[in-house]
């Protein structure tokens, strides 16, 4: 199989970053949108095939199960030339880097992209949440059983950090940097392959691996976060059904939606991407990446 060698790769990521910071306002929000629903699709599927599992095989085999099917989002934007913000914390960067755009234009960039993500990724979350997530029974539409792991993966990426404070704060921030560290790492190795098999595990492993590993991924939180909070919101039985924080908080705010998880998570996901990935890079193959 055909691959780039490093230093070509960082040059292709700085390629990469200047088409993207590029394209117009209309552009950067109808492929953030696709993307944000793409991510959707695997994060709906891994909630899906990941219920009842740990009952079964244990707590590992189920998390397991739900990064194996994951990666199929992030496949499926690079392989068709979307937009993601996680990946974009490193791209667009290093074009600026490397002087070829303008740090306003990295700015730019993130902010239609993001605002696209959440479009698409809360779309997304409406189709699950008035579809695959709920049942009609004899008393109406309730909450079924991979509805209510909708609800459980919320809970555990708000609640339990605002149960413990700055620390629960500091744990988000932190799960969210070693997130787009593997998620950039997917983004290069995505690049470094020439063949769509090489990109296509590539990307599998790495995004296997963080969410496996239970990281926080600001786009992803996008679909889970807004998921649950629609079946609480619509079928308030599942609240007493699940009771623990969320009966304790008397449900799950938006608030605590942006406080306690997206905007940590959107932090950290920069200083991982942008930081430990893209500024890394730079300084270890930008005085051999080739003039081509």
């Amino acid at each position: 199989m055909a691959f780039n060698a490093p230093a070509k790769m960082v040059g292709l990521v700085a390629n990469a970053g200047t088409y993207k910071s590029k394209l117009s306002i209309f552009q950067l929000l109808i492929r953030g949108f696709m993307a944000g629903a793409y991510i959707g699709i695997g994060a709906a599927l891994a909630t899906v095939c990941s219920t009842g599992v740990a009952a079964t095989a244990g707590a590992g085999i189920a998390k397991l199960v739900l990064g194996s099917v994951f990666p199929v989002g992030l496949i499926a934007i690079v392989l068709t030339g979307m937009e993601l913000f996680t990946g974009d914390c490193m791209l667009v960067p290093m074009a600026a880097m490397m002087k070829r755009v303008t740090w306003g234009s990295v700015i730019r960039n993130w902010f239609w992209v993001y605002i696209g993500n959440i479009l698409g990724s809360f779309f997304y979350a409406y189709i699950m949440a008035f579809g695959p997530l709920v049942d009609g029974t004899a008393e109406g539409m309730a909450v079924n059983a991979f509805g209510t792991t909708a609800v459980n993966i919320a809970v555990a990426k708000t609640l339990t950090y605002k149960a413990v404070g700055g620390l629960g704060y500091w744990s988000c921030f932190v799960k969210a940097i070693g997130c787009n560290f593997l998620v950039n790492i997917a983004i290069l190795l995505a690049i470094t392959a020439d063949d769509v098999i090489g990109k296509f595990f590539g990307i599998w492993f790495p995004i296997m691996a963080f969410v496996s590993t239970g990281f926080e991924h600001c786009v992803a939180n996008m679909y889970f976060l807004p998921a649950g909070k629609y079946l609480i919101d619509w079928y308030p039985a599942v609240v007493q059904k699940t009771g623990g924080l969320l009966a304790a908080n008397n449900g799950l705010s938006w608030s605590d939606i942006w406080f306690w998880n997206l905007i940590p998570v959107t932090a950290g996901n920069i200083v991982g991407g942008f930081l430990f990935i893209g500024v890394a890079y730079f300084l270890m193959f930008r005085k051999e990446v080739p003039k081509d």
